[in-house]
């Protein structure tokens, strides 16, 4: 890669400038590769993934529908993620929630870090970890450069086009946009602290009625009450017996360093606490150890950038469909507006609603699109758009648009679908 250090050449260093490597930026990156787009994918993490190695959610979300059997809602890029990780003997099949009822796709992390290095790979996109968006450069509505902070300092690259899939609308910030933080009202859907257990056998039927006994009990008189009273969400971890538990809810009320210090503290604090209650009160548990949080928490919501359409909650409700959609969102509603209380609305119509184009665009700049969390949506609708399936396909149809900027939607669409989009 020859980087741009001093000045800015005339010509653009890349094709496409994808900022974040979670599902939303990989779709992004992939989806602009594959339409012949020189293309660099840049991560503030040392690894790729997202939530999914970041912030143990080890679940693919929105891959498909709601119901009886599995309907699937995404395809295209995100099947060639799914393919490197079956590579991987992971099985990335559909698997029916316990809890929620919902079709997910359980995941094993560090097979996800792997699959994703290969596969951005084996499409010749160019990948900078431990590099972050610190600066933005543009003329009237145009993006000219960025400037990236990385290991060797501060660079600056310029592009064509840019797909801000940070999760945190950190791009459009720099670049001068403006940002709704939460609802607009004061209020962000509740991070989550999903954890990782060690130490049970591989044949332990575990008794959610005894956890839910032992947490009644342990609310009652615990530093750290859950306010969850299921249970909680537990699977099995593809390829161990480690159990992954999600019970750790916590209300954020801004998006100040400060707040996100004291909830990272207090999953920790929390985490090692339920852990010697499961210990103590639950069969199969006695020899239970905490393997990992984090790196960091669970974050379900901070800023949402201007976009040229917001997609709404009467669109999810309805199933709308339209000439101009890009993309299924096929997620229920999953409104975490009380911490530890999810709330689910089904998606209407024929089980999904689509995503225009424009909710990937900027408002105010022509080439900025969005991917992932960042898209246009109100509160209720970005209940459903923000989980990862529904991000690999919004972030394929940011990144086949960046790299058609001459494309209309028609052609976009067609351009999704030949490689084996959903539509």
């Amino acid at each position: 890669m020859a980087f741009l250090r001093t000045g800015r050449k005339p010509e653009a260093d890349y094709d496409v400038i994808v900022a974040g490597g979670g599902a939303g930026g990989v779709g992004a990156a992939l989806g602009a590769a594959r339409a012949g787009a020189k293309t660099l994918l840049v991560e503030k993490y040392g690894f790729l993934g997202g939530a999914a190695t970041n912030a143990q959610v080890l679940a693919y979300c929105g891959f498909y529908q709601q119901g009886r059997e599995p309907v699937r809602a995404v395809g295209g890029a995100a099947d060639v993620v799914l393919a490197a990780l079956r590579a991987l003997d992971m099985a990335a099949e559909a698997h029916c929630s316990e809890t929620t009822g919902n079709w997910i796709i359980l995941l094993d992390p560090e097979r996800v870090k792997l699959a994703l290095d290969r596969v951005l790979a084996a499409h010749g996109v160019d990948v900078l970890l431990h590099t972050r968006v610190a600066a933005a450069s543009r003329t009237a509505n145009w993006l000219e450069s960025v400037t990236l902070a990385g290991m060797d300092g501060r660079f600056r690259l310029a592009a064509e086009a840019f797909v801000d899939a940070t999760g945190d609308a950190n791009l459009a910030l720099v670049a001068g946009l403006e940002c709704r933080e939460g609802n607009g009202e004061g209020q962000y859907q509740a991070a989550s602290g999903p954890i990782r257990i060690g130490g049970l056998s591989a044949d332990l039927e575990v008794d959610r009625d005894c956890i839910k006994s032992a947490f009644a009990e342990y609310n009652a008189v615990g530093n750290y009450p859950s306010a969850r009273e299921d249970g909680g969400i537990y699977t099995r971890v593809p390829g161990s017996s480690d159990m992954w538990w999600m019970m750790i809810d916590l209300p954020m009320p801004d998006l100040s360093s400060a707040s996100y210090t004291r909830a990272e503290q207090r999953l920790r604090a929390a985490a090692h606490e339920h852990i010697g209650v499961l210990r103590k009160k639950v069969p199969g548990f006695e020899k239970a150890y905490l393997i990992q949080t984090g790196p960091q928490l669970g974050i379900r919501e901070s800023r949402h950038p201007a976009a040229r359409y917001t997609l709404t909650q009467s669109d999810i409700l309805a199933g709308a469909q339209s000439d101009h959609g890009i993309a299924r969102a096929a997620w229920p509603m999953e409104d975490h507006a009380i911490a530890g209380k999810p709330v689910y609305h089904s998606v209407g119509g024929d089980g999904y609603a689509h995503i225009p184009l424009d909710c990937l665009r900027a408002k105010g700049i022509d080439n900025l699109y969005y991917a992932g969390r960042v898209i246009g949506a109100d509160p209720m609708a970005y209940a459903s758009i923000r989980v990862m399936g529904t991000a690999f396909a919004s972030g394929e149809a940011a990144g086949t648009a960046a790299a058609m900027p001459h494309g209309d939607v028609t052609a976009i669409r067609d351009k999704i679908t030949a490689g084996g989009g959903i539509i």
